[in-house]
């Protein structure tokens, strides 16, 4: 394992929208940065799955009362937020896709970000204190939901956010049922052991327009035929409830929504302490900081933390 980050990054080793060809790489940094076999949170066949597939759906982790209580309280966001930056619309129905920092605004999301069934996997997968980096509510409404294209979300991370290292990872927690017909999350297992690099300057403000549909930050479509026929594509489904822990470079995208089924998810984005952002790698400017927490970060361990100090300020 290498050594722990810190400091400052000035060499940049997952290269990206630089180039007007893009490149396949070798990972440069571990997958689980634990050095011990051992775990509280997960057995050593999940551990084994997660590192040999980028991610792991565990069924089941919250009850039906929790997660009535978390669609409840998802819903009262999207009708809350609706005049807020930080919302956003489907392009061609202007129905509400996603809602951000929600832990934040929620003192029911900034709980459940610190829950032990989450943040102590986290920890342990990163081997260090964690931030959330990012947090939202996806909503994928039934006829009407848009796909998500193919994309490494480290990519996107690095390039515009300044995120320097693949010590982060997502959770997302389904608060419907995902099936294999309401456009549930697409992985390619194996493909985070891999980084490719996309082409295309990023412009200037890319996140008002990425955020409904991304074009920069995307692979090219032999890259991604390439990494799909050699490792295949799985989609996992089950139950509201269960919890899809995937890392940062795994390549995921979903397909439209054209059934009567809504999905939804609430979404935490954990990084390292020690890969707090630097400046953006291949952007003039970051990101606003609903989308890439940047200032004032403690470990959500610690309380209070920023997240609760700006919650009780909004109340």
């Amino acid at each position: 394992m290498p050594n722990d980050i810190s400091g400052d990054f000035p060499t940049d080793i997952y290269r990206s929208r630089k180039d007007s060809i893009p490149h396949i790489i070798d990972r440069a940094d571990p997958v689980i940065w634990s050095d011990s076999g051992n775990s509280r949170v997960l057995s050593h066949e999940q551990q084994d799955f997660y590192e040999r597939n980028g991610y792991l759906f565990i069924e089941n982790v919250f009850s039906a009362d929790e997660i009535a209580t978390l669609r409840r309280e998802a819903e009262a966001l999207r009708k809350a937020g609706e005049t807020e930056e930080d919302v956003i619309r489907e392009a061609s129905s202007n129905a509400v896709r996603s809602v951000f920092r929600i832990h934040e605004k929620n003192r029911t999301y900034l709980n459940l970000m610190a829950d032990d069934r989450l943040s102590a996997i986290a920890e342990h997968l990163l081997a260090d204190d964690v931030y959330i980096h990012q947090s939202r509510v996806n909503f994928k409404p039934a006829f009407k939901g848009k796909e998500f294209y193919w994309h490494s979300d480290f990519e996107t991370w690095h390039t515009e956010d300044g995120m320097p290292r693949m010590r982060a990872l997502s959770m997302s927690i389904t608060l419907s049922e995902n099936t294999a017909y309401n456009g549930p999350l697409m992985l390619v297992p194996g493909s985070h052991k891999k980084f490719i690099s996309c082409v295309g300057e990023t412009p200037d403000d890319n996140y008002k327009n990425s955020l409904k549909a991304q074009e920069y930050g995307t692979p090219d479509q032999e890259s991604l035929t390439a990494m799909i026929r050699k490792h295949g594509l799985a989609a996992p489904t089950g139950p509201a409830g269960s919890v899809l822990i995937f890392d940062c470079n795994t390549l995921h995208g979903s397909g439209n929504n054209i059934t009567p089924f809504p999905r939804s998810n609430a979404f935490f984005v954990y990084n390292s302490m020690k890969n707090r952002l630097v400046a953006p790698f291949a952007a003039k400017s970051p990101r606003p900081d609903f989308l890439a927490t940047r200032d004032n970060i403690r470990p959500i361990r610690s309380r209070p933390n920023i997240a609760a100090a700006r919650l009780h300020a909004a109340e």
